[in-house]
């Protein structure tokens, strides 16, 4: 079977769809629930809280343990924590509840589930021989989940009955059917093998000075285009605000999904493009957002999400690439663990608006935004030059790899 990555993918798939099919679900709760603005944004960044420690766990207990337990287990939790949410709609608590097990039980997928698929997709157990095929397949098959979830969600919550309970059901069939596919897939990290193996980490220049700028700018824009825009421009769209927070919610993280393979072919011309690339469309995409709120143009923040989704692909794209290239596979798993929690700190954007209103429009911290974008562009694009040495380093880092696979 040359595809054994394609079921522990179809797992990222189902905890990207955990991950985001509450956020279109915001405006029902405020009006369902009577919960205030700030409550339901903070519900959404409630999630961070529970995906640090189970990135931070997770990362290193796959190193360890393995990839295939580490990721089982986490799926299970999450539809746990799935049946919490539909709890929420009779009291509240289960929603703190449901939120936190959901970022807890997707920190660990994200961790383990990253690595798992990109060892999967090269040898000895798969036939990928690009570098960076394997975080591209595990990126594009989060941003799946991540994108058509929010999509699924508001159409039910805004036709269906009792919405705040069915839009759940389709995650649970999803993370049901993920589980049976994968009990096939193989361990590609046996118990205690990672002693005296070669792995990068956070002290890898590469890491500080190209990854670390950029990962914090991953989820801006989606949660800027989910979080934010829908509660700022549907005045004139009287009861479609549901499906309008889950056309933006689709085409924002669906977009990323697309220019992700762009975003590699991209990097052809250079080590930092992507990260460029991404910075920019981002700032216009975050630029146009901030005129979209000022006039109430709903559909110019389409135009914007769009963008924002494009920011997104090529920022993780690079981000997950640059991972790929410094870990070797005894902390692989550990260094992917942390950049996605430097990444998912962007979660908090809609929250930092919230809580700001009263001292700055969203429109100005939005261009606020726009300036901090182009500063760490700048930042990241200061001193690059043509990487002579880039084909032979990371040749030499892919052979490293097979060794450490056993392959050579």
């Amino acid at each position: 079977m040359q595809n054994k990555w394609l079921p522990a993918a179809f797992l990222m798939t189902a905890a990207g769809w955990g991950a985001n099919q509450f956020s279109p679900l915001l405006g029902a709760y405020q009006h369902d629930l009577g919960l205030s603005a700030n409550a339901t944004t903070g519900l959404l960044a409630l999630y961070v809280v529970g995906l640090l420690p189970g990135l931070l766990l997770g990362g290193p207990l796959a190193d360890r343990r393995g990839r295939r337990p580490v990721v089982l287990a986490a799926v299970v939790v999450n539809a746990v924590a799935t049946v919490a949410l539909m709890l929420g709609v009779d009291l509240a608590a289960w929603l703190v509840v449901g939120r936190l097990l959901t970022g807890l039980s997707t920190g660990a997928v994200l961790a383990a589930g990253s690595a798992w698929v990109r060892e999967l997709s090269h040898p000895p157990f798969g036939t990928a021989v690009e570098d960076g095929a394997g975080a591209r397949r595990a990126g594009v098959m989060l941003s799946m989940g991540f994108s058509v979830s929010g999509l699924v969600s508001a159409l039910i919550a805004q036709w269906g009955p009792h919405p705040l309970v069915i839009a759940y059901l389709p995650h649970l069939l999803l993370s049901a059917a993920g589980v049976v596919l994968a009990l096939s897939c193989p361990e590609t990290r046996s118990a205690g093998s990672d002693s005296g193996a070669r792995g990068g980490g956070i002290g890898d220049p590469r890491f500080r000075r190209l990854v670390l700028p950029v990962a914090p700018w991953v989820f801006v824009g989606p949660t800027v285009a989910f979080g934010t825009l829908p509660g700022l421009v549907t005045s004139d769209l009287p009861g479609l605000e549901t499906v309008y927070a889950g056309v933006t919610a689709l085409i924002t993280p669906g977009l990323g999904a697309v220019v992700q393979p762009i975003a590699r072919r991209v990097a052809q011309r250079g080590e930092r493009v992507p990260a460029v690339v991404g910075l920019l469309v981002l700032a216009a995409g975050l630029a146009l957002a901030a005129a979209s709120v000022l006039w109430e143009m709903p559909w110019w923040a389409l135009v914007a999400c769009l963008l924002m989704g494009t920011g997104y692909g090529f920022s993780v794209t690079f981000c997950l690439t640059v991972v790929g290239r410094i870990a070797g596979p005894a902390g692989l798993a550990r260094l992917t663990a942390v950049f996605w929690c430097i990444a998912y700190l962007g979660f908090c954007t809609p929250l930092a608006i919230s809580l700001l209103a009263p001292v700055a429009s969203a429109q100005v911290l939005l261009l606020v935004l726009v300036g901090l974008a182009l500063i760490t562009c700048a930042a990241v694009s200061a001193g690059d030059q043509p990487d002579r040495d880039g084909q032979e380093r990371r040749r030499a880092d892919h052979i490293q790899r097979l060794r450490d696979s056993g392959v050579l």
